[in-house]
């Protein structure tokens, strides 16, 4: 038996290895990452870098079911995960909440065989660093919307942890998670966080690390190996919020951060203003459009790409600017090692693995490259 009793009882399985003793998870994907990275023969390998076991979750994302009941905030086949033991309990009390409150105003979860229906998904996020919380409902349709804002004050007044509350419109009858339209609620329109002592903000569409703890640990780590070079000019690729460059950032270093996601720039621009940086620069462009029109050459590139890699276009253009390090963050390690092989003139110095997904298959990775002497 496990802790789960959602898995113990086959409702859900998403935690597949979470019957394994958390030494054996972390020697399972320690031997993995060894037997993809070992031809590429690292300098050095670091200890993992661990995770809580329980309550690390720092986002839960609920699909909105119809029952007879009313409806249920969980899976999609009418099974609650309210008490999922990966959320703070304060996140787990707040959906309950949530949930006997959409009850109470006859709010329908979203019928996907029947496309009846309004409520597709419940977000919640929590701040680590003050417990505030940020609550996303995505709907189909306007319909509801004036039902929501009238019930609101209720609501706030039950779960005063939410401080950020929105409806985003989904109205493509297809798998999405959200659509283009966000509609804040409440005045405040982003969360606080605090990673090893850097304000960081999340805005309802801006990618944001799971795992808080381990964030905060990939974060410094890639802040040691930048501060071991001194570079004068360093570049943050896929930069999200703003996480590695905000904790690169020195009074007499150059850093540009790109991404595509607009919150999420404003988001990284909001923490260089607090930190009052006034050579950290935020930029909201495509990374591959970034590398063809720059002209400039970093000393440092990170680079912490989506699942599917940098690519072959992207790994052409970081030859071209042969800056003297990369330090590539990567969420899967089979496409991490396609780019090395791109990547034909560095050497991989250091390897860390960082458990930001336990008692699953899953892991992210921090590699140090280093250009090779011609």
């Amino acid at each position: 038996m496990s802790f789960c009793s959602y898995y113990d009882t086959d409702q859900c399985r998403s935690c597949r290895w979470i019957d394994y003793h958390y030494a054996e998870q972390l020697k399972l994907k320690t031997d993995h990452l060894h037997a993809l990275l070992e031809p590429f023969a690292p300098q050095e390998w670091l200890k993992p870098a661990t995770s809580p076991v329980r309550g690390f979750r720092n986002k839960a994302k609920m699909v909105a079911t119809p029952t007879a009941e009313g409806v249920v905030l969980g899976l999609s086949d009418e099974v609650s995960l309210i008490d999922c033991p990966l959320y703070d309990p304060s996140m787990q009390n707040v959906l309950h909440t949530i949930e006997q409150w959409l009850r109470s105003l006859g709010v329908k979860g979203y019928d996907v065989k029947r496309k009846k229906g309004e409520l597709k998904y419940v977000l919640l996020s929590r701040s680590m660093a003050n417990g505030t919380m940020m609550l996303r409902f995505v709907l189909r349709s306007h319909g509801i919307l004036s039902r929501l804002e009238k019930g609101l004050p209720e609501l706030l007044e039950r779960a005063p942890e939410l401080k950020v509350v929105t409806v985003n419109i989904q109205p493509v009858h297809m798998a999405i998670l959200e659509g283009d339209e966000e509609i804040f609620l409440t005045e405040q329109k982003r969360l606080e966080e605090r990673l090893n002592g850097v304000p960081l903000y999340i805005r309802p569409k801006s990618f944001f690390q799971t795992n808080p703890e381990v964030a905060a640990k990939l974060y410094s780590r890639a802040a040691e190996w930048a501060d071991e070079t001194n570079p004068a000019r360093l570049w943050d690729l896929f930069c999200g919020v703003g996480g590695f460059a905000l904790h690169c950032a020195s009074s007499e270093r150059e850093i540009v951060g790109i991404e595509i996601e607009p919150e999420a720039i404003a988001c990284a621009r909001d923490s260089a203003q607090r930190l009052e940086m006034e050579n950290l620069r935020f930029e909201s462009l495509d990374a591959a459009s970034f590398g063809a029109s720059s002209g400039a050459q970093p000393d440092v590139v990170i680079v912490n790409p989506p699942r599917r890699g940098l690519g072959e276009q992207l790994c052409k253009w970081l030859e071209k600017v042969s800056s003297e390090h990369i330090i590539y963050s990567s969420c899967n390690v089979l496409t991490l090692v396609k780019d090395l092989e791109r990547l034909e003139s560095y050497t991989v110095e250091k390897v860390q693995l960082f458990d930001m997904f336990p008692h699953t298959e899953h892991y992210e990775v921090l590699v140090s490259l280093k250009k090779r002497v011609q």
